[in-house]
């Protein structure tokens, strides 16, 4: 039987290689979205399943989803935006009879806290030492320098170095930052999937060879058992069930260290799929109810990402006021 599967933030690269991913599936149907008509994604799909929808934080977002589900009759609702997750997973029941694959409103209010995420995962012993920028981060003997970022948000906006303690002691305590060991080492991104019973079916770790506006486009898989099971324990720890990005990087003594987590698809998820392991196909079965395997193998290949042009008709060209914006948490 064919499922309906509809397929958000089609402008990004994740949206466009998960498309790409489940167009190989003969018992999936794909419709595509975004809030721009520019999105190239949207173009990928056939004119009769291409969508605009309001951007993730409009009022108006998840009853324009819900809409779809009905009007368009999906089984399946996948997101690879964060603030569409957000408000998805808070409201997934709106969506019924079609699925949302997501991990729970707990998994994904805890990856995007880097306090909370610190928190959780302590108990893995792969957590740098995390408090709140003020008395909290002040009281600690701290190796410098150390690094201050915001509790909340992705990639590398507002991170700054912290080269001693007169330049602590001045950090703004009213802007959410935290403070955390500094993290020398080489970084690695961690493709993961877990089950519906939390096990992890894979754990890819890639390097991030070169990185663009945060998203790697350049990297090879690496077999290594530290960044795979380090991984598979935060995973576990923060209840995962789908898919997440875990971000690691090597501390002062080599250790691989949790950095941060991303829980959706990521841009350079083309790479862990040449690597063997079809995480957007999985993800589609998994939340389907149809089964999967227990454990996938990966193997060792390198991707450099490139501009791809999708031609279209002017008339194609779906025309919306949010063209050129991006939402940011």
């Amino acid at each position: 039987m064919v499922a309906r599967v509809l397929v958000t933030g089609a402008g990004g690269p994740a949206g466009v290689a998960v498309i790409r991913s489940l167009l190989r599936r003969s018992d999936l149907e794909i419709f595509a979205a975004d809030m721009d008509g520019w999105a190239s994604g949207i173009y990928l799909v056939p004119p009769t399943h291409r969508r605009l929808v309001p951007p993730g934080r409009a009022d108006d977002f998840v009853p324009a989803i819900a809409r779809m589900v009905e009007e368009d009759a999906l089984d399946l609702v996948i997101s690879t935006v964060d603030v569409e997750l957000i408000a998805l997973a808070g409201r997934r029941e709106e969506l019924a009879p079609a699925v949302l694959a997501a991990p729970s409103q707990d998994t994904l209010s805890v990856a995007l806290d880097k306090l909370l995420l610190s928190e959780r995962c302590e108990s893995t012993g792969r957590t740098p030492r995390t408090v709140l920028a003020g008395p909290d981060a002040q009281a600690v003997d701290w190796d410098f320098p150390v690094f201050a970022k915001p509790r909340q948000g992705a990639g590398s906006r507002g991170v700054r170095m912290v080269p001693d303690r007169t330049a602590l002691d001045a950090l703004p305590i009213d802007e959410g930052l935290i403070v955390q060991d500094y993290l020398p080492g080489e970084e690695y991104s961690v493709d993961v999937i877990a089950d519906a019973s939390g096990a992890v079916v894979a754990a890819v770790p890639r390097t991030r060879a070169r990185v663009d506006s945060g998203v790697a486009i350049a990297g090879r898989t690496v077999h290594d058992a530290e960044l795979e099971d380090t991984a598979a324990a935060i995973a576990q720890a923060i209840g995962l069930l789908g898919v997440a990005n875990v971000q690691l990087r090597r501390d002062r003594d080599g250790r691989a260290v949790l950095l941060e987590v991303n829980p959706r698809f990521p841009g350079a998820l083309p790479l862990t799929i040449a690597a063997g392991v079809d995480i957007p196909a999985l993800v589609a079965d998994l939340f389907l109810g149809r089964a999967i395997p227990q454990s996938i193998p990966f193997r060792e290949v390198a991707s450099v990402r490139f501009l791809e042009d999708v031609i279209v008709e002017i008339d194609e060209v779906l025309v919306s006021e949010h063209a050129g914006h991006q939402e940011e948490l």
